[in-house]
C-alpha cells in the first residue's frame, strides 16, 4: 500500500511540474506577443512618418487609371530617397538580431545523451526566451541614456562594460540578461540547452573577465 501511495505522489509531482513547465511558457509566448504588437505598432508609425516626409510640392501628373495617380519622375525619386533611406536606418538601429529556430532535422540529429528528456518544443521555447533577452538588452542598449530611468540606465552601463574588442558588431547575451528579461531558470537543464544550440551553431560562447557571453551567429 505505502509502495502504491509513493507511486502516485511521484507521478503526481511529474505532472505538477510538467505543468508548471507549460505556464512558464504560456507566460513567455504571451510576453513575446506583446512585444510583437510594439514592435509592429512603431513599424506602423514608422510608415506613417515616412509617407508625411514626402515633399507637398511634388506635381500630380494624370494617368491612365483613375486621372489623380502620380507619376513619380526621376528627379522626385532622388529627392525622396535619401529621406527614406535615413528613415530605415533609423528604424533598423532599434532592431536586435534574433536566433533562428531548430528544425525538426536538425533536432533529430542531436546526440540523445545531450538531449536527455529536453523535448522539440521546449528547445524552441528557450530560443524564444534567448531572443526576448536579446531584444530587451539591445532595446535599452540603442535608447539615449538621457531617456532611461535608474533601473536602465545601470544595466546600460552593465551592457557597456561587458562589451569587448570581440564582441563588437555581435550582438550576445549573458546569464544575467535572460535572468532579468525571461522568467526562465538558469540552471543545469538550461546548460544543457545551451550545449545543444551550439551543437546546432546558433551560439557560440567568449569568455573573458570572468563573464561568459553567448554570441548568437
Amino acid at each position: 500500500m505505502k509502495r502504491k501511495l509513493g507511486q502516485e505522489c511521484f507521478a503526481l509531482e511529474r505532472l505538477l511540474e510538467e505543468f508548471e513547465k507549460c505556464v512558464g511558457q504560456q507566460k513567455e509566448q504571451l510576453r513575446s506577443l506583446k512585444e510583437l504588437e510594439e514592435l509592429f505598432k512603431k513599424d506602423v508609425e514608422d510608415v506613417h512618418h515616412m509617407k508625411d516626409n514626402i515633399p507637398a510640392h511634388m506635381p500630380m501628373k494624370k494617368g491612365p487609371a483613375n486621372g489623380n495617380e502620380h507619376v513619380m519622375t526621376k528627379k522626385e525619386a532622388a529627392e525622396v530617397q535619401p529621406a527614406q533611406t535615413d528613415d530605415v536606418k533609423k528604424t533598423n538601429k532599434s532592431y536586435a538580431r534574433e536566433m533562428e529556430f531548430i528544425t525538426m532535422p536538425e533536432f533529430e540529429k542531436i546526440p540523445q545523451y545531450m538531449k536527455g528528456r529536453v523535448s522539440y518544443d521546449q528547445l524552441n521555447a528557450a530560443v524564444q526566451s534567448i531572443n526576448t533577452a536579446v531584444t530587451a538588452k539591445y532595446k535599452i542598449f540603442h535608447q539615449s541614456v538621457r531617456s532611461l530611468n535608474n533601473h536602465s540606465r545601470k544595466l546600460y552601463q552593465r551592457f557597456k562594460d561587458q562589451e569587448m574588442k570581440d564582441t563588437k558588431g555581435q550582438y550576445f547575451v549573458v546569464e544575467d540578461d535572460i535572468r532579468e528579461f525571461t522568467q526562465v531558470r538558469v540552471d543545469k537543464r538550461f546548460q544543457g540547452i545551451l550545449n545543444m544550440l551550439r551543437h546546432c551553431q546558433r551560439l557560440r560562447e567568449l569568455r573573458g573577465g570572468g563573464l561568459t557571453r553567448f554570441l548568437l551567429l
